[in-house]
């Protein structure tokens, strides 16, 4: 007998990597979607003590990495300057991206084999050692080097709450309890800057990074006593470490380190057709090829090709790399308008960007209370991006002469429209896949996301250095005109330069800022107005109310084989 559309459930992937399901062989087929608009009338599930303190341990775990986002941007002058670093400086920041995205697939893999709880105790341990390491950083390279580390923990443990989330609670219902996560990490994302500058007014900067310790010691105290160790797999550790594809890992993390290197200096230390930017570049784009050919052979891939086989979940995780990169996209160049434009000082600057990140949460919880309650993610995801692009749009009206409450208002339309596909990708990317494939995409689609915010930040910072250099002819002065070229206009987009110039020479200045901000948002409304058109090609498939894992609150020990329903 055929399953029913209400009480059907995926089966395991087959052999050849295709996921042998009804719900995917009905979305990709062309039939018409599985969408359900029943309503979720049984109420709000009743979760035991147990489950709320798991939860409080992964908020406090979470407020280390968010901390770290911000924290340290206040304080890197300070810390540049003690150290001595010269260039070197911007290492500081990017070792930490690098190795935080590059880890993410193997994190995925490993907590499928090893379980959850001790793979997240290590990360928050490592991210700790990292910080005391930075904390005590004598040179340069010492400094790095703790970034490094600290990247590693970082970087699992945004993966790991996610993944665990996930074990917790039934697919439906996940997007509210992110929501509820990503509040607290958009609290100590907020005050991350103002914390770092009180810290390096009042005190050394070195507790910028000393700072998490108490918080890594307080996680670690309660994730030890409430993360459940649910996961029971009696095969030996030898059995276990064969199965990690430590090849197709390695692949994955030197093309990624490789790309990340170029886009880290490309358009600042070097320019883009510098052969130093071209050539990893190259490398690591061919790289990250040829490790998508190697995963379509490996006996159990870190990146299974199947994550992309149905186009539900290849358009989710398409539009989770537009939605990052176009977060960070806003993120980094609205303090340019502020500060090149509007001469805006770099505190005032933080302070007028914090309606694009109070916005986020609301429209995120309100984004996974609707998901809980209908069941549906495309229309988020539709209305979302068509608010965003409207949103940016306006965003090409900004100049000197645009008023507090024009940008307030803009920044809430595009924050707005971002929350509400925040909270809903991963369940988009989920709803078509088995259970077992949840850490595998949970860390797939924490790759992808964290991978957009490199190019979120590089891509405009191309663009607008560029036309930068086209539109600094018209400056009549000639020493200002060559500051302008070449690739430095980016470095000088700050109030005191703006400010060091009156008359038409200011003025000429602030048109050449003005009008490259504006190529800058009009790349963007071509970039998520195509989101948007995707967004279509999603199917609406019924989300599980269901939870069946080896790894939730109960001890259950891991099943030989996966049976379907028949």
């Amino acid at each position: 007998m055929a399953p029913s559309e209400e009480t059907r459930s995926l089966s395991a992937p087959t052999k050849d990597g295709n996921v042998d399901s009804p719900v995917t062989d009905k979305v990709d087929s062309g039939a018409p979607a599985t969408v359900s608009t029943q309503k979720n009338t049984s109420g709000p599930k009743k979760y035991p003590w147990r489950f709320w303190a798991v939860f409080v341990s992964l908020s406090v775990t979470g407020l280390l990495a968010a901390l770290e986002g911000t924290v340290t941007s206040t304080a890197l002058p300070t810390i540049a300057k003690d150290l001595e670093a010269g260039e070197q400086y911007i290492w500081f920041v990017n070792v930490y991206f690098l190795t935080s995205t590059a880890v993410l697939p193997l994190f995925g893999q490993v907590a499928d084999i090893f379980g959850r709880k001790w793979l997240m105790i290590s990360v928050v341990a490592m991210f700790a050692l990292g910080s005391g390491i930075s904390g005590g950083a004598t040179t340069t390279a010492m400094l790095i080097g703790g970034r490094a580390v600290q990247g590693v923990g970082g970087g699992g443990i945004n993966m790991l709450i996610d993944l665990i989330v996930c074990d917790l609670v039934p697919l439906r219902e996940r997007g509210n309890f992110m929501g509820i996560i990503f509040g607290v990490f958009a609290i100590g994302t907020s005050l991350g800057p103002f914390i770092g500058g009180a810290i390096v007014q009042n005190t050394t900067w070195r507790w910028v990074f000393y700072l998490n310790l108490p918080i890594a010691g307080a996680a670690l105290i309660l994730l030890l006593l409430f993360l459940p160790e649910s996961y029971e797999d009696k095969s030996s550790f030898s059995v276990k470490i064969k199965r990690v594809d430590f090849l197709g890992n390695a692949i994955l993390i030197a093309s990624v380190t490789s790309v990340l290197i170029a886009l880290s200096t490309g358009g600042t230390r070097y320019g883009w057709g510098d052969w130093h930017v071209i050539v990893p570049l190259v490398i690591g784009l061919l790289g990250l090829v040829g490790f998508q050919v190697y995963e379509t052979w490996a006996t159990e891939p870190v990146v299974p090709m199947r994550l992309f086989s149905n186009r539900t979940s290849a358009t989710a995780l398409g539009l989770t790399f537009v939605h990052t990169m176009f977060t960070f996209w806003v993120v980094y160049f609205l303090p340019v308008y502020f500060q090149s434009v509007i001469a805006a000082s770099p505190t005032r600057s933080g302070v007028l960007l914090l309606p694009t990140v109070t916005s986020l949460v609301p429209f995120g919880l309100i984004s996974g209370l609707l998901l809980a309650k209908f069941g549906r993610y495309k229309p988020l995801h539709i209305a979302g991006f068509a608010i965003m692009t409207i949103g940016i749009g306006c965003f090409t009206t900004l100049d000197a002469n645009s008023s507090l409450a024009v940008y307030v208002i803009l920044q809430i339309v595009v924050g707005g429209g971002s929350g509400l596909i925040l909270t809903t990708l991963l369940p988009a990317v989920q709803a078509p896949l088995p259970e077992s494939d949840t850490a595998l995409a949970t860390a797939t689609w924490a790759f992808i996301r964290s991978f957009g915010s490199i190019w979120g930040v590089s891509i405009p910072a191309a663009i607008f250095n560029t036309y930068a250099s086209k539109y600094a002819s018209r400056i009549t002065d000639l020493s200002v005109r060559a500051q302008m070229s070449g690739g430095n206009a980016y470095a000088h987009a700050s109030k005191d330069f703006i400010n060091s110039f009156q008359g038409s020479l200011r003025d000429e200045v602030l048109s050449v800022f003005t009008d490259s901000l504006k190529v800058v948002w009009q790349v963007a409304i071509g970039i998520v107005g195509l989101a948007f058109l995707l967004s279509f090609l999603e199917k609406e498939i019924k989300l599980r109310e269901e939870l069946d894992t080896e790894y939730g609150l109960e001890k259950k020990e891991k099943s030989k084989s996966v049976d379907a329903v028949s």
